[in-house]
């Protein structure tokens, strides 16, 4: 594996277990390594994103993680057009509510991009 890049195409909810053991298998192979905290944060972001991309894109999307000197680069594209959106949790119905906010609160920056194919790109930077 690029130890510096690596695309995984993912199918259906039981995908979200298998892009955070593709996110630790990538992160475990960086030279230097990632502090555990910041390991389990990049982590943590993969599983939203994708846990969102699969529930509202239709079931399917790809991940891409990119490692930069100073920042690791969590991309997923899925093919609905429907951006995230800040919203009060759900503290009562279990409809959520609070996965895109965190993600905004860990990573320094985040970015959607409508994608000519109608879908969409949903990424995080986060610190290395």
């Amino acid at each position: 594996m690029d130890a510096t890049r690596v695309k995984v195409a993912l199918r259906s909810t039981t995908s979200i277990a298998g892009a955070r053991d593709s996110a630790r298998e990538f992160l475990e192979g960086l030279v230097p390594a990632l502090a555990s905290e910041a390991a389990e944060t990049v982590v943590l972001v993969v599983s939203e994103l994708v846990t969102n991309a699969l529930r509202h894109g239709g079931g399917t999307c790809t991940m891409d993680l990119t490692a930069h000197p100073d920042s690791i680069e969590v991309a997923v594209h899925d093919p609905s057009p429907q951006v995230p959106r800040m919203r009060t949790p759900d503290l009562n119905g279990g409809t959520g509510g609070f996965g895109w906010p965190m993600v905004n609160r860990l990573a320094h920056t985040t970015a959607v991009t409508r994608q000519a194919t109608g879908g969409k790109t949903v990424s995080a930077l986060l610190a290395r």
